[in-house]
């Protein structure tokens, strides 16, 4: 019997992802006034409240509320809630450090690639995101999906290279009936995503899902962490990445372990790659810098062509992958790897 495997993903309406999206929109605003912005920011949603929390050295300036409210209203909601900022400087103790080139933190960070799909990602990773951002699509353009509502999840699981499960919960207008609900998701939205064939699927399985957003859940900024990197199906180092700027290696260094990874795979050095790194805060040299291929390529080779193609010091990786332009927003929904048009996922020859 064929291994099974389950990735999830969520809409921009979802709880967490709200606060994602705020958070690296926020760091965006810094950026494009002052490219050498530090900023850690955190967001805090519960009904009728958003938190706004964090450290930020720039010389630029920001109307964080009137930005939590554009952010908010463009997802697709209407309520009014309360906002509260609490915004300080970054601590002298961690700037000394990272003003002299050295990593923002400690910690360790993993980049990791397939062939088992065009995206270079697991094969239910790149589902589960097709599914919820075919929902947002569904809400956004077409009328007869008017009752879809932001808040929303799928989830698919597979056994080899077959889907066994799909799961799509989506908030809904409270008039909408639930085998109707199901039909035409399964007609427009399933179906087209995953294909036909022999696999079970679970719409809305508690029933009903009208309440959804903060009213329904509180959220927080990188409590979906893996969601935006391998579905759980490879490690993580634990630190999210939206609202950071890209000094924190939990960020930067993970945008260049996927970009190393997913070169050794798209030039055919193995049919899967694993790269870990690891940091000391203040430090330029990572601790640890590690290859594993599930034996479908010579790992000592490819960790020769990863020394010599790709610096993992901290300014390096700013300055190659370009993380001082405002292009976080964009990751703050379906997934950090997913989008060709970013400079980690850009293939090169090695």
């Amino acid at each position: 019997m064929a291994k099974l495997f389950t990735a999830e993903s969520v809409t921009s309406g979802h709880p967490d992802k709200i606060c994602d999206q705020i958070s690296d929109t926020i760091l965006d605003a810094f950026l494009e006034q002052d490219p050498k912005s530090r900023v850690a920011v955190e967001t805090f949603g519960s009904s009728g409240l958003i938190v706004v929390g964090g450290e930020v050295t720039s010389k630029g300036t920001v109307d964080v509320p009137s930005l939590v409210k554009k952010i908010y209203y463009e997802i697709g909601y209407k309520d009014k809630p309360k906002i509260v900022v609490n915004v300080n400087k970054q601590s002298p103790d961690i700037a000394m450090g990272v003003d002299t080139g050295g990593a923002g933190d400690q910690g360790i960070m993993y980049g990791y690639a397939t062939d088992e799909t065009p995206e270079l990602l697991p094969l239910p990773v790149v589902l589960a995101h097709k599914l919820t951002k075919g929902l947002e699509e569904l809400r956004r353009k077409n009328p007869q999906f008017s009752w879809l509502r932001p808040d929303g999840k799928s989830q698919v699981t597979v056994a080899g290279k077959k889907v066994s499960a799909v799961v799509v919960s989506c908030q809904h207008d409270e008039k909408m009936g639930l085998s109707e609900i199901r039909e035409l998701l399964t007609k427009k939205l399933i179906k087209p995503v995953v294909g036909s064939g022999n696999y079970q699927v679970l719409i809305n399985p508690t029933g009903r899902f009208v309440v959804g957003g903060f009213t329904a859940d509180t959220g927080l900024t990188g409590r979906k962490i893996m969601v935006d990197t391998y579905g759980g199906l490879i490690p993580h180092g634990g630190g999210c990445f939206s609202g950071k700027d890209a000094s924190k290696v939990d960020r930067s260094a993970a945008y260049m372990a996927r970009f190393a990874a997913k070169n050794i795979v798209a030039n055919k050095l193995a049919k899967k790659c694993l790269v870990s790194i690891a940091y000391a805060i203040g430090k330029k040299e990572p601790l640890m810098v590690e290859v594993e291929t599930y034996k479908t390529g010579d790992e000592k080779r490819i960790k020769k062509v990863i020394a010599e193609k790709f610096d993992f010091s901290p300014l390096a990786i700013i300055e190659r992958l370009g993380l001082r332009k405002p292009i976080f927003t964009q990751t703050a929904t379906y997934g950090h790897f997913s989008k060709p048009s970013l400079p980690w996922e850009k293939i090169i020859k090695v």
